[in-house]
């Protein structure tokens, strides 16, 4: 029995450490780089491009209550901090708006962007590209 509190207490001390390397290997990538005599950071983002989908013949009614859980679930992940900037675009284009994710992977841009109630309703489509941007940038 005492062997096996002691184990039990080994592992249990353990997964602090277990979660920290969790923690560190799914930090956005960043280097260091001085521009104009100051250094600056800069951090990869994922820029998600949403994209008129395959199905948009919902009715009127349908597509008004898609485009608030929409609002709702891009504005829940921007009070996370988990979205920088996000909106609409300004013209007819297949590009309907944009998001920029502040996340460490590709993978979880997809995952987070392909669970926008437009998206899963084939009303919008993503696409996702890495974009460096110094970290803590914001639009002046």
């Amino acid at each position: 029995m005492k062997q096996f509190l002691l184990l039990l207490l080994t592992f249990l001390t353990a997964i602090p450490a277990f979660s920290q390397e969790a923690d560190t290997a799914q930090k956005p990538e960043t280097f260091e780089m001085e521009w104009e005599g100051e250094k600056i950071t800069m951090q990869k983002y994922f820029i998600v491009f949403l994209k008129s989908g395959p199905n948009r013949d919902q009715s009127e009614e349908e597509a008004a209550i898609l485009q608030e859980k929409h609002l709702a679930y891009l504005g829940g992940l921007y009070e996370e901090g988990i979205i920088n900037l996000n909106g609409p675009t300004g013209d007819d284009s297949s590009i309907r708006g944009f998001s920029v994710y502040n996340v460490a992977t590709l993978d979880e841009a997809r995952r987070l962007a392909t669970q926008d109630p437009m998206v899963k309703a084939g009303r919008l489509e993503v696409e996702i590209h890495p974009w460096w941007l110094a970290k803590g940038s914001g639009v002046k």
